[in-house]
């Protein structure tokens, strides 16, 4: 495997001690992985120069320019913030959940959700973050200043998943506050009513939001591979029941494929991009999607 690849696997990630470095270090091995500029491929163009003034910043200034004038100028661009997003992460109990050998669902939508919060803002694009379960928890408008980041960053570190979910009542509690058009991502497991999420997300769309939405799944949950005499417990309300799996697998498999396969359908009427993420997958499938819909924006 070459050596940007495992900063984009789960398990590799997860061993590292600090959030930004585990974004920053996904986002790099990302963009190594795409062989070109981060910047490539977005809206953000040269315009201009102007004169350098104090509390700019100084990433910005042009240092040709300076060896040819002893002034400094910094480059300005079209535009300065070019889009507004909210990442809406899913606190639920259930995100709580991790099969042998895999992060859980939690873990993995955080490290996205840092990782793609790091990738908006060396755009320059304004972020912002919701954090939900049965309503919604905590709401953190865009901006795109530099030091934005590390707030998001730190209330992602420190957010473990509690209570039950409730997709519907929280993202509907979030299109209200939204008062501008922007991007809406949404990262949760969706194991809730398959009407209510279609309902949340549907709500962002009647808003002029453009969504995508990150269904994120153990595989187990997906494949229900367990072997014999297994106890299930429900991670919200901590109910418990003992079966065979094996007796129960295509059945399970059946009902869960007829429930993406709704979810998929209503979000593509919707114009909505909708895509499964397992926790065992590298982080490079979700990101290269994010770019995707970023570009047609």
């Amino acid at each position: 495997m070459e050596d940007y690849r495992r900063f984009l696997q789960p398990n590799v990630v997860a061993q590292l001690s600090n959030i930004e470095l585990r974004a920053r270090l996904v986002v790099e091995g990302f963009i190594t992985g795409l062989h070109r500029s981060p910047y490539h491929g977005f809206s953000v163009e040269f315009a201009e120069h102007r004169q350098y003034n104090p509390g700019d910043d100084i990433r910005y200034i042009d240092w040709k320019v300076y060896g040819r004038t002893d002034k400094y100028y910094v480059k300005q661009f079209e535009e300065e913030t070019n889009l507004r997003c909210i990442i809406a992460l899913d606190k639920s109990g259930s995100m709580r959940y991790a099969s042998k050998g895999n992060i859980s669902k939690f873990e993995y939508s955080a490290f996205l959700a840092a990782s793609l919060a790091y990738l908006l803002m060396q755009q320059r694009d304004a972020v912002g973050l919701a954090l939900y379960d049965e309503n919604l928890v905590s709401y953190i408008p865009p901006q795109s200043k530099t030091s934005h980041i590390y707030t998001l960053l730190k209330i992602i570190d420190q957010t473990t998943p509690t209570e039950k979910t409730g997709t519907a009542k929280a993202l509907n509690q979030l299109a209200e506050k939204l008062h501008r058009r922007g991007l809406v991502i949404v990262f949760s497991d969706f194991l809730d009513a398959p009407d209510s999420v279609v309902t949340a997300l549907k709500h962002f769309r009647h808003k002029k939001h453009e969504v995508i939405a990150f269904q994120v799944l153990d595989p187990r949950e997906m494949d229900f591979r367990f072997s014999g005499s297994v106890i299930f417990k429900d991670m919200e309300t901590s109910e418990t029941l003992q079966t065979q799996p094996i007796q129960l697998q295509r059945a399970y498999r059946e009902t869960f494929q007829n429930f993406l396969n709704y979810i998929k359908k209503q979000c593509f009427e919707m114009n909505i991009d909708f895509n499964v993420v397992r926790t065992d997958e590298p982080f490079d499938k979700a990101l290269r999607q994010y770019l995707t819909k970023r570009a047609s924006l």
